[in-house]
Order: C-alpha cells, then structure tokens, then sequence
C-alpha cells in the first residue's frame, strides 16, 4: 500500500505548469477578468508559462505597437526575450516592473500556487508621460542600433502611440492583479483534480475510484488493477491526461475535500485531515501548506475571518 507516499505533493514540471496554465487562460474565470481588466485599464493582459520562448504580450490584445514591430525582427526579438527573461527573474515571489530597454514599462505578477511558481501574469508597455517628437526619435535611434532594418520614421511613429498611464494609476492596477493572482492560485487546485472532457474512459474511472474511496488507503497499483491497466501504462496514461501523476493527484484531491469540510466552523483541522485520508498530521500540514500555500490553522483562520467593517 502506498501509505508514505501518497499524500505527498510533488513541484509541478514543466509540463505540468504548461498544462495548468493553458487551462487557467482558458477557463470562463480568466478570459472574464481579462476582458474586464482590458478595458477598464487599456493595458494587455496575458497569462503565461514560466520560460515561454514567445514574447509575453506579443499579438496581445491591446498590445503596444511600438513593442509589436521589434517582434518582427530577430534581433530586436531576442532583446526583448532577453528583457523577458530579467522581468520574470525579478518576480519570482512578488509583482515586479522593470524599464525596458525601449524604455516602456513591463510588469509581471506570480502565480504562485501554494509555494510553487506556475506562471505569470504579464501586462504593461506602457509610458507615465506623454511622449515628445524628440523622446520618440531617440527611442528609434537606440532600437536602430540594434537592427537598422528597421525604418527609424516607422518606429518614431509607432512609440507615439504608446499607452500613457501615471504612475499611481498603474501601481494600482497591478495590486488589482496580485488580488486576481490570488484567486487564480486557488483556482488552479480545483481545475487539476476536475475532469478533462477528451479523457479515456480509464482515467475517468481512475477519477471515480479515488473520488470515492479518498478516505481510505489507496495504493498505485490498486488503483491500476481497478480500471484494468498495468502499473506502468496507468501511469503513463494518467499523467498525460491530468497533467499530474497519480500520487500528487491523489494529494490534491485530498486537499480539496479538507477545505470544503473546513466550512464548517464547528470541525476540527485534525477531523478533517483524517476524513479526507491523510495518514498523519505532519504529512497534512507539508501537503496542505505546499498545495494551499498556508498552513491548515492559518486557511481555517482566514476562511472565517468577520467581514471587515466599512
């Protein structure tokens, strides 16, 4: 039986991460605030994998036109990767902006999903002054420097039309963000363990077994034998359909049904753990605090917290 490994939560990889957040951006709850935050703001707003090799805001909706014409050449592309790179470095644990080097302003805030980096919501390009004839020509002088193929009268024109938003304003629009963030880290659990609709039916019943029987003791291989797969092909199978192998599934899924039993503010976090399945209060509190991103008695706490008065 798989008692000691079963409810550990494994770092998501690389294509774990690229899995959930093709699945956060196309959820109803993204595409919604995103909407609602482009045109409240006039800024872009993407969502993306740590380490993309395309540019963040590239053939974003409302995206800089400026910025959109140095994707189009190699040179000027790799400094803007290479700009890319430095942003997501700086906002690795927080919101972080960075001047680039056309001298527009980017930002990136985490998706941390309890302690695990997932991705990035990125935004900016914008300026927090307007633009003179002569700031546009020295920024088409430097981005020639780097590629004269580019026509300086062409990207003189296009720095003009950049997005001019004060300081203070944009300050507040990326707190607004860190909140969204935080809503997406929590949407993100519940999106891992619910059920791809293209799935094998296999995994389907793989889903169905450990839905109901999360309570007790469930190994691998029992699993496997249920839905009639070798260990090895089950596995293989799951992970490619769920994006997490069965173990951190099975971890999650645990962690899901400790939170809706934690609404009731008459049960104990020690009552809830053990209903759910976990073994030991030690292996909760690591698994919980590393999917949930807060201990068990500090997400209790929170969850019934009296309202705030105005």
């Amino acid at each position: 039986m798989e008692t000691t490994t079963a409810g550990t939560a494994s770092p998501p990889d690389a294509h774990q991460r690229s899995a959930l957040v093709h699945r956060l951006e196309t959820s109803d709850t993204f595409r919604d605030y995103q909407r609602a935050f482009q045109s409240l703001t006039g800024l872009p707003l993407v969502l993306r994998a740590p380490g993309s090799f395309q540019v963040a805001l590239s053939g974003a909706r409302q995206g800089n036109p400026f910025c959109a014409l140095l994707t189009t050449h190699n040179k000027t592309c790799a400094a803007a990767l290479q700009f890319q790179d430095r942003l997501e470095l700086a906002a690795r644990t927080g919101a972080a902006t960075l001047e680039s080097f056309a001298h527009l302003y980017e930002s990136a805030v985490p998706l941390l999903v309890g302690a695990q980096l997932v991705g990035y919501l990125h935004t900016g390009q914008v300026l927090h002054q307007v633009p003179t004839a002569a700031d546009a020509r020295k920024a088409a002088r430097e981005i020639h420097r780097l590629d004269a193929a580019i026509p300086a009268a062409e990207l003189a024109a296009a720095y003009l039309q950049t997005r001019i938003m004060p300081r203070a304003q944009y300050d507040a629009a990326l707190r607004v963000l860190g909140f969204f963030a935080d809503q997406l880290a929590a949407l993100s659990n519940q999106l891992m363990v619910q059920q791809n609709l293209a799935e094998a039916p296999a995994i389907t019943r793989a889903r169905q077994f450990i839905a109901a029987n999360f309570a007790e003791e469930i190994s691998l291989q029992q699993v496997a034998r249920t839905v009639g797969m070798s260990t090895f092909y089950f596995c293989k199978n799951f992970r490619r359909s769920t994006g997490l192998t069965f173990t951190d599934y099975l971890a999650r899924s645990r962690v899901e049904v400790v939170k809706e039993l934690l609404l009731n503010p008459n049960k104990r976090v020690s009552e809830a753990a053990f209903e759910a399945g976990f073994q030991s209060l030690s292996q909760f509190n690591r698994v919980f605090h590393r999917i949930a991103g807060a201990a068990p008695s500090a997400y209790r706490a929170q969850l019934h917290a009296p309202a705030c008065a105005a």
